[in-house]
Formats: C-alpha cells, structure tokens, sequence
C-alpha cells in the first residue's frame, strides 16, 4: 500500500467523522448527501484550495508541508495522537521509495525474562509490536484464559480478543478492549505499512473477524498505556486491576505490560490464586533458546 494512500485514506475517515457543527461550520437544514465534511468545506476550514486537499485525498498530492498537516488537525479537531500519527502519515508519503520491510525480533533478553518473574504474583508479559505473546510470568499467562492452548506461534492478543471464545466473557469491556488492538495496529501502519508481521495478522483478521474489519476502516489511532480493567476470569472470578504498559529499550517494539491490584485486597488474593494455578500447570522448559511465551517454572 502506498504512503500517499494510507493519507488519503485517514483523511477522508476523519472528514467524515466530524461534523459540520462539530467544524464550527453554520449549514442550511435538509439532508445533507456526504457524511461529515464535503472536501471543499475542510479546505476552507484548513485554508488550502479544494484542489490541493481533493489530490491529498486521493493519493496524487504525496508532499504536504507541516504546515499544511497542521492545519488539516486543527480544522479535523484532531488529538495530539492523532495529530502525530497525520504527521507520520504525511512523511510515509513523501518517501520516494519504499524502505525495505522491518524484520521484528522475537527474542526476549534474559533479564526480561528475570524481570517478568520478579513481578509475580503480579501478572506480565511480554508483547511484540503486533501483540505477538513473546514471554510471560505465570499469571501473566493464566490471565488470558484459554490462551495457553494455543500453538506458542499463534498467541497474539488482538487475535485472541477477536478470535478466541473466552475473550468476549472474560473482559468487562470488549468493545474496548477490541478498539485499543485495532488501535496499536493502525498505528503501525503508519510507520510500517508493508511490514509481513503487519499484514499477515490484519489479513487473517479482516477474512475471520467482521468486528475487526469494520474498526480497521474507521482508522482510529488512540490506546491507552495505563488505566484499570476489569475481567470476568472463569478460575479466579472477578478482578478489576490497574495496568501499564512500558515500552522496552533495546528491543524495538517490544512492550512490557503489568496488572496489579492493592496488598491486602479481593483483587490481590485472585492474583496469588491466579500464580498459585499457573504454578500447578506450568509446562516444562524450552531446552532450546526459542522464543516461547510460555511461564516459567516456579
């Protein structure tokens, strides 16, 4: 996919997401035929010809200056992630030949490793820019019921939220929980777009998942690093538990995510019983330096 496509693309989802009201814009009552903004109402509101912004648009105008991407977000109410993901947009377009794909790396460094047990009874693990399940305590397992059933290869987040039958049960709030996945990837695809770890798991999600493929063409950006969430676990019963996310220096793309909850709490004793459980269960250790997402033994 072309840069200049990908702007395109976010830029007519966001015209057509706000509102002439929302733009400031006073309009005539009747039914209006476009959704959102026309082309020629954001362009005034940008302070660009129609032209220019319909070339934008359509992949022909690949070089807009900061300028201009600044005042397509102020006249798009755009946020400040947003903002920065049409500023990544704009110089993936302006590339004037593609850069060769990203090959991520899967390996978990020893002291990560060692890092992920020092948290328990504290669930963690370790994710890859595509939410590829790279390395987890045993909590950090056990809290995504029925993962660990899956292929090693096959534990992805996104698709375990979309995809596995304990997923929509298991988070108070799937819908989310769903847009916060589709989010991360959206956002690779700024940067990465071509890149196969990419396109391989948004394919298989678009062909299985109806729900992924109408947030994947809604285009938006916005996740959350921290904040509380709470899960419905068909073992431990109901946790509501503080997360953040870290990213990992080192390792390009590689994300460390914690859930905790306060000593002394309900929520705290579902997180040693939680430990306690993936202990009785923990399979045995790779002989090998492979990259498994499995726990370790206690």
């Amino acid at each position: 996919m072309s840069g200049g496509t990908e702007l395109g693309r976010f830029l007519r989802t966001r015209r057509a997401g706000i509102s002439p009201a929302e733009a400031g814009l006073t309009v005539a009552t009747g039914p209006r035929r476009t959704p959102g903004l026309r082309r020629e109402e954001l362009a005034t509101l940008a302070g660009i010809s129609n032209d220019y912004y319909t070339r934008l648009e359509r992949g022909r105008e690949t070089r807009p200056n900061p300028s201009v991407v600044n005042s397509l977000a102020r006249a798009l109410h755009l946020e400040e992630d947003e903002h920065e993901h049409l500023r990544g947009l704009a110089a993936l377009a302006a590339r004037t030949a593609p850069e060769p794909p990203t090959v991520p790396s899967r390996t978990v460094r020893p002291g990560v490793k060692l890092l992920l047990e020092s948290l328990r009874p504290n669930p963690a693990h370790v994710v890859s820019r595509t939410n590829d399940l790279l390395a987890a305590n045993l909590g950090g397992l056990r809290l995504l019921a029925g993962i660990e059933e899956w292929p090693v290869r096959q534990r992805n987040i996104a698709r375990y939220v979309f995809l596995h039958p304990s997923a929509r049960t298991l988070f108070h709030d799937w819908a989310t929980q769903v847009r916060g996945c589709v989010a991360r990837l959206r956002a690779l695809a700024c940067t990465d777009p071509d890149a196969p770890d990419l396109t391989r798991l948004a394919g298989e999600l678009l062909l299985k998942s109806p729900e992924f493929a109408k947030l994947w063409e809604r285009y938006d950006i916005k996740g959350h690093a921290h904040g509380r969430k709470t899960f419905h676990h068909p073992e431990v019963g109901d946790l509501t538990l503080g997360y953040q996310t870290m990213e990992l220096e080192g390792t390009p793309g590689h994300r460390l995510i914690t859930y905790y909850a306060q000593p002394g709490t309900a929520d705290h004793d579902g997180l040693v019983l939680l430990d306690m459980l993936g202990s009785q269960s923990a399979p045995r250790q790779p002989s090998s330096n492979e990259d498994e997402a499995t726990s370790s033994s206690p």
